[in-house]
């Protein structure tokens, strides 16, 4: 996971998903901010419709996909355009009116960029919204009003919680068929917030939508005098975005080390990578990790343009003064800067991906930002009963769907942070040895920091 929990499965792979999409990029695209938001709810929440109808009413959808709804409406009999089938893409879905896979969108506005993850609700399908969701700088989780808060919505929430995810927004949907009641709307909020303590929410909103109709998605709607926040786009543009990615201990994986000779007969040796927390200058005192070699960065490349500081998430060439023998999976950082741990011992949360059981005594591959081992399952503490968020002791095997806690022992010790600390540098997959499918998810915690809810 280069490193937000990704997978290499056809149809849940981000690089695969947004190449699909890569026709809906708007000009100028690539030069502005981007937010990635997940939707998440219960089966005939609305996620679907919400995502069509913000895509809509910001004139964020071409002809020809319009035309193609409209005429997927009227097969469907549907009297009006239903906004649920631009992201409902599956001819399962379609035909079931469910979401299956995740869907994966652009859009644009003048403020910002955003990527949308339209994920599954059903807990069959958990390892789909784990996926979506696992890059998310924003959880959106759809309740329908009449039905109020249930046991998906706190499955939802604990997963949001679990992936650290940093702003939750609860879109209280269907106000339409409650009379657009503020005392709903108010009970809900009240019963979230009390989850929302327990879970550790940092940042979380609460508006009341209707995303059949429009309100207060895109324009704010004259059925709710009684609100007084923005409206959901609103709030999408201007949520802060890697706000406090560098205030994170600096990190640099090193993906590939550049060596190509100069005109002037010289060398060039730099190290590419993604910065993956912090921030680094010219100049900085740089520790080689596991080497423990130190040195001092003499510049800092980006293509053909030389930089005086890289920040969290550029991609970047970093030179070194001297001649460090430094390769692929090694890791810079600062020198006297919150050193990552290092250890071959490494308690994780796991989300199950494939159909095959994880056991204790299993092997597979560790891919860790830009290092790779090998590993065996040491230990199963527990799994977590993902409607009622009690643990489950005396476990024997992890299943498709589950998320567990588990040990594992590395062949050589990763440079890691917990995943509470830094989303990229505290993640993992693990990948079968056979056939190098990606099989688990996994996010780095120490033994007082496990997610253990009762609510």
């Amino acid at each position: 996971m280069s490193q937000q929990i990704n997978t290499t499965t056809t149809n849940t792979d981000h690089t695969a998903a947004l190449s699909k999409g890569e026709r809906n990029e708007p000009t100028g695209f690539l030069d502005m901010e981007l937010l990635r938001f997940s939707t998440a709810g219960s089966v005939d929440d609305g996620k679907s419709t919400l995502i069509g109808r913000l895509l809509y009413d910001s004139k964020s959808i071409f002809e020809d996909q319009l035309h193609a709804m409209q005429e997927a409406s009227d097969r469907l009999g549907n009297e009006e355009l239903n906004l649920a089938l631009l992201t409902d893409g599956l001819r399962a879905e379609r035909e079931q009116g469910i979401t299956i896979d995740v869907a994966y969108r652009y859009f644009a506005t003048p403020k910002r960029k955003f990527i949308i993850a339209d994920t599954p609700g059903h807990i069959e399908y958990t390892r789909n919204m784990v996926t979506g969701a696992s890059t998310a700088d924003v959880a959106i989780i759809l309740i329908d009003a009449r039905n109020g808060i249930i046991e998906q919505t706190k499955r939802h929430s604990y997963i949001a919680s679990l992936l650290q995810i940093p702003n939750v927004i609860l879109a209280i949907n269907k106000m339409d068929l409650v009379n657009f009641s503020e005392e709903v709307y108010n009970t809900i909020q009240l019963e979230f917030e009390k989850i929302a303590e327990k879970l550790k929410f940092r940042n979380i909103h609460f508006i009341p939508i209707s995303a059949k109709n429009g309100d207060n998605v895109v324009d704010a709607s004259v059925n709710t005098p009684w609100y007084h926040g923005e409206t959901l786009l609103t709030l999408l543009e201007s949520i802060p975005v890697h706000n406090n990615d560098n205030q994170l201990a600096p990190r640099f994986p090193v993906q590939y080390v550049i060596e190509a000779p100069n005109e002037d007969g010289s060398v060039y040796k730099g190290f590419a990578g993604r910065v993956a927390g912090g921030f680094f200058n010219v100049g900085d005192n740089v520790l080689a990790l596991p080497s423990n070699r130190s040195s001092i960065i003499k510049a800092i490349d980006q293509g053909p343009d030389p930089l005086s500081k890289a920040i969290t998430p550029q991609s970047v060439t970093i030179r070194l003064d001297g001649d460090l023998n430094i390769k692929r999976g090694d890791m810079l950082v600062r020198i006297n800067r919150n050193y990552p741990k290092y250890s071959s011992m490494i308690t994780l949360n796991v989300c199950w991906l494939n159909v095959k059981p994880l056991h204790v005594g299993d092997k597979y591959i560790i891919q860790h930002t830009t290092d790779e081992t090998k590993a065996i399952v040491t230990d199963i503490r527990y799994k977590v009963n993902i409607n009622t968020l009690e643990n489950i002791t005396d476990v024997k095997s992890v299943l498709v769907n589950d998320i567990a806690h588990i040990t594992i022992k590395t062949v050589k010790p990763l440079k890691y942070d917990d995943y509470n600390e830094n989303r990229i540098t505290g993640s993992l997959i693990l990948i079968d040895e056979n056939t190098f499918e990606t099989v688990g998810a996994g996010m780095i915690v120490t033994d007082d920091e496990v997610y253990s809810y009762n609510i």
